[in-house]
């Protein structure tokens, strides 16, 4: 076996891992591999069990225990949901991670970070609304507010940025941006002159928009591969919103609510058509927000892939694995186990995807998918083992792979 230095990742990682896996050199610089098969291990975060840098070291723990010969690099992404600055602060040695004082989706005090990079400030809105901050009985869209995610991007502001770009997914909220808004400057208040109370709940009593959102120019960029509308059957209410917590009947409310509040916006400020967008729908309708703001959307898993060098990483490799989760025919639209594969694809590399569960059999940009679930026989137990799973299956697929 040969002697392995530091990885890539430089998080704490398991011994196995740390001996075995080599470095790669980063996104800017030339790449270089000792003899072998080189492995590139770039995954998704497994949401709710383990991170993009957890998943990646367990996937090359269970290779290399099967193939010690092997070469493997790990390579964590993210889209713009959590995770999204850890990867970009990684991939650019010379931002600054800021540390703030904000709120959490209940309005408890909390600090989280953004990265300022000279004037692009890149902020992960499920730092500050995000679903992991929540028990899953404090999970209540109803009440829910996106008013933390405001104050991380009033502090980029302040900082200097001209430009921000605002990382979506996996938030606990519904409100449409409104609690973003508030904190930015604007006041929603009810017919009796009253602010209304914060979440997506109150957004059904918005009678009047006063002031004006402070953000002195600066560009949005809405980083998101959900391209669902604000309202109707694909969008933000229906889609996501019970998984924050929203039963059926508190769907239909919050659905009102949010249309409501959108029609109520749209009209103050003569901004017609934002609702419709594509991304509108993202992080329970902040999406919206931003473009009222004269923002855009642009692909959280590109801009990611692009920053860590993606593309001349995979070049380098013999084989890239790949994974998340949950693996399924959404995961094919954009997501990043998709830009990953069709990278492999565009340089004739084999691409592998290990999951937590997958509903996906075959793809023809992918040599083969395999899930934690199937292996250990249940998704209970696969979400009880995450780790234990994951590398008990990928030493398996390693013992399986043919070169």
């Amino acid at each position: 076996m040969r002697t392995a230095r530091r990885a890539v990742w430089d998080r704490a990682r398991p011994a196995a891992v740390r001996q075995a896996v080599t470095p790669w050199s980063g996104a800017a610089g030339a790449i270089h591999y000792p003899q072998g098969v080189r492995i590139l291990i770039a995954p998704d975060k497994f949401a709710g069990t383990m991170s993009a840098g957890e998943a990646a070291d367990a996937v090359a723990a269970g290779w290399l225990a099967a193939r010690p010969g092997d070469t493997a690099a790990t390579l964590p992404l993210a889209d713009g949901g959590p995770g999204f600055t850890e990867v970009l602060a990684r991939a650019k040695p010379q931002a600054q991670l800021r540390t703030v004082d904000v709120y959490d989706p209940l309005g408890r005090p909390i600090k989280a970070d953004y990265l300022l990079d000279g004037d692009t400030a890149y902020v992960e809105s499920a730092a500050a609304c995000g679903l992991h901050l929540l028990a899953p009985e404090e999970r209540d869209p109803v009440r829910t507010t996106t008013y933390g995610v405001g104050l991380l991007i009033a502090h980029a502001i302040e900082s200097g940025a001209r430009r921000v770009v605002v990382g979506l997914g996996g938030s606990s909220t519904n409100d449409a941006g409104a609690g973003m808004l508030t904190a930015l400057g604007c006041v929603f208040r009810d017919l009796a002159g009253e602010p209304v109370p914060y979440g997506g709940g109150g957004l059904t009593s918005v009678h009047t928009v006063e002031g004006q959102p402070r953000t002195r120019g600066v560009i949005f960029t809405a980083a998101t591969d959900v391209d669902s509308p604000l309202l109707g059957p694909n969008g933000a209410t229906a889609v996501f919103g019970p998984q924050k917590g929203a039963d059926a009947r508190t769907v239909e409310n919050l659905e009102r609510a949010v249309a409501h509040f959108a029609r109520t916006l749209e009209d103050t400020l003569g901004l017609h058509g934002a609702a419709e967008n594509p991304g509108a729908g993202a992080a329970g309708g902040m999406g919206f927000a931003l473009f009222l703001l004269g923002g855009s959307r642009e692909s959280g898993a590109r801009l990611t892939c692009d920053a860590v060098g993606l593309d001349a990483q995979i070049a380098a490799a013999d084989l890239v694995i790949t994974g998340e989760g949950s693996f399924d025919s959404q995961s094919l639209r954009g997501k990043l186990a998709a830009e990953v594969a069709r990278g492999a694809a565009a340089h004739g590399k084999p691409c592998l995807v290990l999951a937590g569960r997958s509903d996906v059999a075959a793809h023809p940009d992918l040599a083969g998918v395999y899930s934690v679930t199937e292996l250990l026989g249940s998704a209970e137990e696969a979400m009880a083992r995450p780790v234990e799973g994951l590398t008990a299956l990928a030493e398996r697929v390693a013992k399986e792979w043919q070169e």
